[in-house]
């Protein structure tokens, strides 16, 4: 199954507003139109709830209060292993990869990040999905 990047629904999930509104942005930069919106992992895991099968894609922060997005990632992957999970950290040491891999992230992306390199990113996920 081929999807293009416009066609991608993603959830993005990041509680500092400044930061989501940037990778907002970026994602509308490459035609993705199609973006909701959680300010932490409870959030998100309660719109998950409701519209699991809507989405396609989640970018979720690492770092953040009440549930992180290894926290959410884990819970996540409790009721399925397969949805894309890309990963947005400041954390690049060794101990956090291997944490992130163990836990079923598809790909992570360091912060901070350009447009490009997340455009990058996501084909890199949507070339997994098509696998």
């Amino acid at each position: 199954m081929r999807i293009a990047l416009s066609d991608l629904k993603i959830l993005l999930v990041e509680d500092q507003d400044d930061a989501r509104a940037m990778t907002r942005n970026m994602l509308m930069e490459l035609d993705i139109t199609q973006i909701f919106e959680a300010s932490d992992g409870r959030e998100a895991l309660s719109f998950l709830d409701s519209a699991f099968d809507f989405i396609d894609l989640i970018i979720c922060d690492w770092n953040m209060p009440a549930m992180t997005g290894v926290e959410v990632l884990r819970q996540l992957r409790t009721v399925d292993s397969s949805m894309p999970f890309l990963m947005v950290t400041g954390r690049s040491d060794m101990e956090s990869i291997v944490e992130a891999k163990s836990s079923g992230v598809t790909a992570y992306i360091r912060k901070p990040f350009s447009s490009k390199e997340l455009e990058a990113k996501l084909r890199i996920v949507l070339y997994k999905m098509a696998a």
